[in-house]
């Protein structure tokens, strides 16, 4: 985790900050991929979440991931923050395509 820099950053409301998984380099049997090859990484591990959105009816409603869950991204997307030359992407919790149970 990026330590000292959460200090510093804060999510609001609905949002969450992502940690992309790192892309496959090489396949199961050891063959290299190229770059062009290794496609978007759609796993993620979360870092921060908000406290909660307000619903249509303008009632609170809690973000429904924490901090540390595994989840499935869309393909596009997100908004690119860097903490610590690190990079994060920002969703909102609608975002989120579903998440890994362990």
């Amino acid at each position: 985790m990026a330590g000292k820099a959460f200090w510093k950053f804060l999510t609001l409301f609905n949002q969450v900050l992502v940690e992309r998984n790192a892309a496959e380099t090489v396949t199961k049997r050891g063959i290299m991929l190229l770059e062009k090859s290794q496609g978007k990484v759609l796993q993620a591990m979360l870092v921060a979440v908000g406290l909660n959105s307000k619903g249509k009816g303008r009632e609170i409603q809690p973000v429904c991931v924490k901090v540390g869950d595994k989840v499935l991204l869309p393909e596009y997307g997100g908004t690119k923050v860097v903490l610590d030359d690190k990079d994060y992407f920002l969703f909102t919790d609608g975002e989120i395509l579903g998440k890994y149970v362990e």
